[in-house]
């Protein structure tokens, strides 16, 4: 998927030919000057998420698995409540249980955490973490979530520092204090490897 200003846009994807073509419904309309960037998909895949750039939102989306179409159902602003600095919203991320949502703040240079209402795909504000260590700009651009859902990884762009946090049972993440620097880091992935395994005796 492709996003403009004002519309996420909705591919069908041929897997024969490796092609994209548009889909039936072609778009999923957004409020002008959103700036749809990154989504991330609901384990349960009824759900997608996506984070609104210039807006700094996330926007909740229910997906048609039949039809491919993202209809828009509830948008939610990244940044806490009397916030007038400048920001964009970058990543977005949906925990493994589906439980929480997270997406980051450039300017705030934080980590916004969502609860998910299970029923609806509505998201509601749970807490607004400091991104980096000591003075910024961090600018977080990217961030990563450990596979089973205990650990978080944010790439500070402006600072340099990739830091450290453990998410708790309540979906909130609290740094542990660990940090190396990554000058200009712009993304942070995590991949879980094969378990290396000794060749059988002959």
């Amino acid at each position: 998927m492709r996003a403009s200003v004002q519309e996420r846009w909705q591919h069908a994807f041929d897997s024969i030919q490796g092609l994209l073509e548009p889909n039936a419904v072609p778009s999923a309309g957004l409020p002008a000057n959103s700036g749809p960037r990154h989504l991330a998909f609901h384990p349960q895949g009824a759900v997608a998420f996506g984070i609104n750039e210039t807006a700094s939102t996330i926007t909740s989306f229910r997906f048609d698995r039949a039809s491919g179409r993202l209809t828009p159902i509830a948008t939610a602003s990244t940044l806490p409540e009397g916030y007038s600095g400048r920001n964009t919203g970058a990543e977005i991320a949906v925990h493994p249980t589906g439980r929480f949502v997270y997406g980051s703040n450039r300017g705030r240079d934080s980590i916004a955490v969502f609860s998910v209402d299970a029923s609806s795909g509505k998201l509601s504000p749970l807490a607004d973490v400091p991104s980096g260590h000591g003075g910024g700009p961090h600018n977080p651009r990217s961030f990563a979530l450990s596979p089973d859902g205990h650990l978080l990884y944010a790439a500070n762009q402006g600072s340099g520092q990739l830091v450290a946090f453990r998410i708790g049972a309540d979906g909130k993440p609290a740094p542990l204090g660990v940090k190396a620097q990554a000058p200009g880091a712009t993304y942070v992935g995590l991949f879980r490897f094969p378990a290396h395994r000794e060749p059988a005796p002959r």
